[in-house]
């Protein structure tokens, strides 16, 4: 393997392992800040020594080792006159001589550090914001830039949040344990956020090459299954799991043999992991039976479900959906689920009326650099043959966009509405 390869693949392990890495070592020396540095430290020396020694067997666990070793070494050179720090340092010293499966021995229920420096991170101390956004930068491994767009807010606010988030939870010595009770319920909210913005960064990539960031959708996935568990009675907590479980069955249909993005309605419906389906749809059973009240995310549940439903793209209830977006908006106002609302009135009552809907919503400053605006423009102005105008929303869209294969797909439609080729385009 190549060095560059070699990057590459520790770039991947760096993405898979860095959540676990930061908060295993975020529950031993009880401070944030400095459990991304010793692991920023780790995957230093693994830069320098695994293109020669090649990439060891379990990359997780020699990150996590090499960690904690710059982490013995950090302590020995601080004053450890503190009796905390002389506890950290006798802490650091007993993991280093105990079996590897002994040091990941938890005290509470879940036994999950991820699940724990979550709910650090939504603590109550911080706002909602910045809750959201420290999380999706240490347990989602986001930049500030992905999470500015998730948030369509500009990056400097997304990195002063996170900057203020850690300096808080610092100086409030917040513990590294999950909440009990009431202390649990407040908190909840907050999580449940999170995962959603974590799960959709993973099921749609604001960035880079890739349409799907699949270990993003798994570890959110993983996570709420915990959580459903922890907090059985919670309905949303199942219907977010639901919601996660539906979607997450569409991901081999969501691109074809290219990498290239197929539209839901396009999508062949025998590739859509049917035991994905069956789990979302017992989740959101379980979600129906606690309550006849719908949140955000039960309602989005049920949004999935009829798609996942439907045998084929033609037998799509939207009636119903459009109801359920009624509902949504309802109880979560907001102007990304009025035009999701456009594009399902769009197949139910066609293309004009959508279009007039659409209107307004240009006028939204929070969905002035939302690509998926003129991209539904760009649609419905399609189907109506302005195919002209149609293909400048494609290009605007195109422009707009971060993913490299959503931009690819868009500059492919607006080709498609002129009847121009590649090649043609470019003379």
């Amino acid at each position: 393997m190549s060095v560059t390869e070699t990057h590459r693949a520790i770039e991947a392990v760096w993405r898979i392992e860095a959540a676990k890495v930061i908060a295993g070592l975020t529950r031993i020396v009880r401070d944030l800040d400095l459990a991304e540095d010793l692991a920023q430290e780790a995957l230093l020396i693994a830069l320098e020594r695994w293109p020669d020694e090649g990439i060891p067997p379990k990359p997780g666990a020699w990150l996590m080792k090499t960690a904690k070793h710059r982490a013995l070494d950090h302590f020995r050179k601080v004053d450890l006159n503190s009796r905390k720090h002389e506890e950290l340092a006798r802490e650091l010293g007993e993991l280093e001589r105990t079996p590897p499966d002994l040091v990941t021995a938890v005290d509470d229920p879940i036994g999950d550090d991820v699940l724990r420096l979550i709910f650090i991170s939504c603590h109550p101390v911080l706002s909602m914001e910045s809750r959201a956004a420290l999380t999706l930068r240490v347990v989602g491994g986001l930049t500030t830039d992905e999470i500015a767009r998730a948030f369509l807010t500009p990056e400097p606010t997304i990195a002063q949040r996170i900057v203020r988030a850690k300096k808080t939870l610092g100086q409030k010595n917040i513990p590294f344990e999950v909440p009990r009770g009431l202390d649990l319920a407040a908190r909840l909210s907050s999580v449940l956020e999170v995962l959603y913005l974590i799960f959709n960064e993973g099921y749609s990539a604001t960035s880079g090459e890739e349409l799907i960031r699949a270990s993003l959708c798994d570890e959110a996935l993983r996570l709420g299954r915990i959580l459903a568990e922890l907090d059985p009675r919670e309905p949303e907590v199942h219907g977010l799991v639901a919601l996660m479980e539906i979607q997450a069955s569409r991901s081999r249909a969501r691109v074809n043999a290219d990498g290239n993005v197929v539209l839901l309605m396009e999508q062949n419906r025998a590739l859509w992991d049917q035991l994905l389906i069956r789990r979302g749809l017992a989740a959101l059973e379980r979600a129906n039976a606690l309550t006849s009240r719908r949140g955000p995310y039960h309602l989005q549940a049920e949004l999935a479900a009829c798609h996942a439903r439907a045998v084929t793209a033609e037998a799509t209830d939207w009636g119903r959906i459009v109801g359920l977006y009624d509902e949504l908006a309802r109880v979560t106002p907001s102007p990304i689920v009025e035009l999701n609302r456009v594009v399902a009135v769009g197949f139910l009552e066609g293309p004009a009326k959508a279009l007039e809907l659409l209107g307004p919503l240009a006028e939204e400053p929070a969905l002035r650099s939302y690509h998926l605006l003129p991209s539904v423009r760009g649609d419905l102005l399609a189907r109506l043959g302005r195919v002209e105008e149609a293909a400048r929303e494609f290009e605007r869209a195109a422009a707009m966009t971060r993913n490299e294969r959503e931009r690819t797909f868009l500059l492919e439609r607006a080709r498609n509405a002129r009847g121009t080729s590649p090649d043609e385009d470019t003379i």
